[in-house]
């Protein structure tokens, strides 16, 4: 008992003395509640040799708690370079948070940077709240000092890159994130942005390497392969936009854009038996139905079925008047069944609008394969198939400089 009591006093002491001498070097007054805990538990000790009491087990292992343990704690903490007063006012942020005081959090981490600038969880903590205020600059600053503080600390890395965007410096933005993949190559997110900000800068190629690095760590995903599909669709490669857009539906059956893209690639090798089985899938989305509707009417009457091709053209001119009429005016393939198409008297009253569910990049893709549809169609078979064979000898990836050749010839036999 008055060993166990000695050994208490000299280790407890020992340790009171020890903060009391980091309180004075840090001159942090956080450390006098630590200091307060430490006395309440060696007086405790004092009191039980004093008195020659016996104390309960509950108070034994308070002293033990207030004296040993808890400054234990905070001293392993701080080899940790967490100071008690990091810890502290993080903890004030955090409760300050929780009750919707976003003034007071961001106060008590600009007070806890004030005397020590170098805390990453402030940085980032900070960074978080005015992200969320909607001070992108200021969050960005406070990402980028976390950053050089944790050189690992991706996601801000990723934050960073993706508040640039906001800013509208795509360039930046573009260099950060491949940083960040030459570092993490299997962040997803990463990629998924890059990818958007190269296809949006038409840097086509970029675009491709980036989902292909991508798809080694996620090959199941159907945004990586769809947005591969769009990036090979831009670059005139159908034979791969084909791949990638087949898998893409494979994986999501309800990627109906990928199906209307499989139709237009069927259209430009004249393979109208799969364009037809597509176009029919596509359909299900009602923002691609008038069109879809529409491709299917030229379908047929390249079959000669003419019944079916107006049932199909009155059907998309229901589902987007104003939209169809304009491009069926300028299709010579509708002329011969021209009096049994029904045109609406007046197209110029307003529709209802219709939110737009494509994205930017899906409207260019799906422009781009239309066009090149129309092109091909004017191409004889044996065109296609030396298209095809062309594009075999070659090898799966053409040069920008052979894919511009080859439009410029279908062009030319268009004409």
């Amino acid at each position: 008992m008055i060993i166990e009591q000695i050994i208490f006093t000299i280790i407890s002491f020992a340790i009171f003395v020890y903060m009391f001498f980091r309180m004075i070097r840090n001159n942090d007054t956080t450390y006098v509640a630590i200091l307060v805990l430490e006395f309440i538990g060696i007086a405790l000790n004092f009191a039980e040799a004093l008195f020659s009491i016996k104390l309960n087990m509950i108070f034994v292992i308070l002293k033990y708690i207030l004296s040993i343990i808890i400054p234990i704690v905070v001293m392993i903490l701080e080899k940790r370079n967490i100071t008690l007063f990091e810890m502290v006012y993080l903890q004030k942020a955090k409760l300050y948070l929780m009750l919707g005081d976003n003034k007071k959090a961001k106060q008590a981490l600009i007070d806890l940077l004030e005397k020590n600038s170098k805390s990453y969880k402030a940085h980032r903590m900070l960074a978080e709240i005015y992200e969320q205020e909607g001070g992108i600059r200021k969050a960005i600053d406070e990402y980028v000092q976390a950053i050089d503080l944790n050189k690992k600390d991706y996601d801000s890395y990723y934050k960073v890159a993706e508040l640039l965007t906001y800013l509208d410096k795509k360039d930046e933005a573009i260099e950060m994130l491949f940083n960040l993949l030459n570092k993490k190559p299997e962040m997803i997110k990463a990629t998924e942005v890059l990818g958007e900000i190269l296809i949006e800068k038409e840097r086509y190629k970029e675009a491709v390497n980036v989902y292909q690095d991508a798809l080694r760590y996620n090959p199941v995903s159907y945004e990586l392969n769809y947005n591969l599909g769009i990036a090979y669709t831009m670059l005139n490669d159908f034979q791969n936009a084909k791949t990638c857009y087949e898998k893409a539906a494979e994986i999501n059956t309800l990627l109906y854009n990928a199906k209307y893209s499989l139709a237009e690639i069927a259209l430009i090798y004249k393979d109208l038996e799969e364009a037809e089985k597509r176009f029919l899938e596509a359909i299900e989305e009602e923002e691609l139905s008038a069109d879809g509707y529409y491709e299917l009417a030229k379908i047929y009457l390249i079959k000669g079925d003419k019944e079916t091709a107006i049932k199909y053209i009155n059907t998309a001119i229901d589902s987007n008047a104003k939209k169809i009429v304009e491009k069926v005016k300028k299709e010579p393939i509708f002329i011969p069944i021209m009096a049994k198409i029904s045109i609406p008297f007046n197209l110029e009253e307003p529709e209802e609008k219709q939110e737009n569910k494509l994205q930017e990049k899906e409207i260019k893709a799906k422009e781009h394969l239309e066009e090149m549809s129309e092109i091909t169609r004017h191409l004889s078979y044996n065109d296609i198939r030396m298209l095809r064979k062309n594009e075999a000898g070659r090898g799966k990836r053409k040069s920008q400089e052979e894919l511009e050749f080859d439009l410029d010839w279908q062009k030319e036999r268009q004409e």
